[in-house]
């Protein structure tokens, strides 16, 4: 998406991949409900395997599509496929003439053949590959993997036993799952407006602050002050980090060598997510959720100094323009950089 996109928009057509997620963990949960509500008696025979195979619906829609999908215009002008990037360019409204095309294969030659893994490529790896592993040890997955495990024993439902309080207590993650579709549309309407780095910082401060409310609440017998927790956390999180990871993944690259290295950050990402969902049990089991919370929270802490202190502003410039912002800086002076960058633009236009 990074590829495909017109700068002045590449947030908002990037934060869409997790707008969608976020609408798929929403409906995952509410056939979850439908299941068990229709038959319950059937909760440890038929239903979970149906909850399994319906996933593999969207994957068959999603093959499908994905046969339609239009190859990088820039990968295809990098390796002289000139006639297929005329077509990719017209299946996005663009009309470009074989002279653009080679001018602009003439460009991405010279700044894109510099030897593989550069300083600036290393830098760009590093600040990304921090931000998804805060992203996922932060905690975001714990409500929505393990939520209605921890509603449950909230004991929120007192009238209700069996299969029927696991239901009303996946309704009250789809709660959770509704706010977060709704948040990353915040996200979705302001990425473009307010950058990458302002709603990072503004995320990881709020994830912070939810963190230690839901943990004083918690601590002081008031079971749902838990779920006002989840929820103000879960807000941030989806209108600051959650989609903003996804698009600095892309567009901190260069085109050659996007597809290792946004590879090697989603490798990253899921490794973080697979050993924090692998802790909590025990995290929950030994130190309970009230101070679980509160680790999530100095860790949400620990992202905003980091990204503060590295994290450069990318809106509205190229891919281009943020690969020569790598290479010409020191990490730590990525940050300013950037920031002079936007200001000569402003002044310039």
């Amino acid at each position: 998406m990074a590829e495909y996109a017109p700068k002045e928009k590449r947030g908002r057509l990037s934060i869409l991949q997790q707008w969608m997620i976020t609408i798929g963990i929403l409906g995952a949960y509410l056939i979850g409900m439908l299941v068990f509500f229709i038959a319950p008696g059937l909760a440890y025979a038929v239903d979970w395997r149906i909850l399994l195979g319906v996933a593999a619906v969207p994957s068959l829609i999603g093959l499908a599509f994905r046969l339609y999908m239009p190859e990088s215009p820039r990968w295809l002008i990098l390796h002289e496929k000139f006639d297929k990037a005329v077509d990719a360019l017209k299946k996005f409204g663009i009309d470009a003439t074989m002279e653009q095309i080679k001018r602009t294969y003439s460009y991405l030659r010279a700044t894109e053949t510099r030897i593989k893994e550069t300083a600036g490529i290393k830098r760009a790896f590093v600040i990304v590959a921090l931000f998804m592993m805060f992203q996922q040890i932060t905690g975001i997955n714990v409500p929505f993997y393990y939520g209605p495990v921890i509603i449950s024993k909230l004991h929120l439902f007192p009238s209700v036993s069996g299969i029927y309080s696991t239901v009303y207590a996946i309704g009250a993650s789809a709660i959770l799952a509704i706010i977060n579709v709704l948040a990353t549309y915040i996200g979705f309407r302001l990425i473009d407006t307010h950058g990458r780095r302002s709603l990072a910082l503004m995320g990881y401060a709020g994830m912070a602050f939810f963190d230690f409310i839901g943990t004083i609440l918690y601590l002081m017998h008031f079971s749902i002050g838990l779920l006002i927790g989840f929820a103000g956390f879960i807000i941030f999180f989806a209108f600051g980090v959650g989609g903003t990871g996804w698009i600095i993944q892309g567009e901190y690259f260069p085109t050659r060598y996007r597809g290792l290295f946004a590879s090697l950050i989603a490798f990253v990402d899921w490794i973080s997510n697979f050993a924090i969902i692998e802790i909590f049990p025990y995290m929950d089991k030994t130190i309970g959720i009230g101070y679980t919370m509160l680790i999530f929270g100095i860790l949400s802490v620990m992202a905003f100094i980091t990204f503060f202190m590295i994290m450069p502003v990318t809106r509205g410039k190229s891919v281009e323009d943020i690969t020569e912002m790598f290479e010409d800086n020191p990490l730590l002076g990525v940050k300013e950089a950037s920031k002079v960058t936007d200001v000569n633009k402003s002044e310039t236009r």
